[in-house]
């Protein structure tokens, strides 16, 4: 493997950090955004028992705010019980443009990775290919720097693509996560808005 980047000249130890990086986003976001942790299955009705029972404390409310991106929104909508259903739904929105934020981190790192990825591979290509006519001559050509420009140009070609392509499959992967997610979410704090409002009336 270190032939093959000693062979690719300079221009593939950049790759070679943006797919370094790629990964380690790739394995935190794996972790991370996982259904059980994001979106905890007996939350919603754990809440509505609480409420039910009129057990709302400010130490309720911020345990579940620390429990799980859900928790955040659903302890929005508690703080905000005895308000009208807009104050309600508005704390609710609040709530989940930043958790939605909280979601989305390093996604935009991670596309433009995906996006970096094979113009990076380009550029090594260019250099390759000014290596191969800075290695001409009057005399002629030189065929070790010959083939020395020409393998730069396709192993940082090759690299590129390599990087790009499972990083932008990642990335499509978490950004329709994330859009799943921030949809359950809403759904779900909808229906703690209609249990609170429909018991009101």
């Amino acid at each position: 493997m270190l032939a093959i980047f000693q062979a690719a000249g300079w221009p593939i130890w950049l790759l070679l950090i943006a797919s370094i990086v790629a990964t380690a986003l790739i394995i935190e976001r794996l972790l991370y955004l996982r259904r059980s942790k994001i979106l905890p299955k007996r939350l919603l009705d754990e809440v509505v028992q609480v409420y039910r029972n009129k057990q709302i404390t400010p130490d309720v409310i911020d345990k579940l705010e620390k429990s799980s991106p859900l928790g955040i929104v659903l302890s929005a909508a508690l703080r905000n019980v005895d308000a009208p259903r807009e104050v309600m739904k508005e704390s609710i929105e609040e709530a989940g443009s930043g958790v939605a934020h909280t979601l989305e981190r390093f996604l935009t790192t991670l596309g433009t990775i995906a996006t970096l990825a094979p113009l990076m591979g380009l550029f090594g290509t260019v250099v390759g290919m000014i290596e191969i006519f800075g290695s001409q001559n009057t005399a002629g050509s030189n065929p070790a720097a010959l083939a020395h420009g020409i393998s730069v140009a396709l192993y940082n070609t090759g690299f590129g693509l390599a990087i790009a392509m499972p990083t932008l499959v990642f990335y499509r992967h978490f950004r329709a996560l994330v859009d799943s997610f921030i949809i359950d979410m809403e759904q779900q704090a909808v229906k703690f808005v209609d249990v609170v409002h429909s018991k009101r009336k």
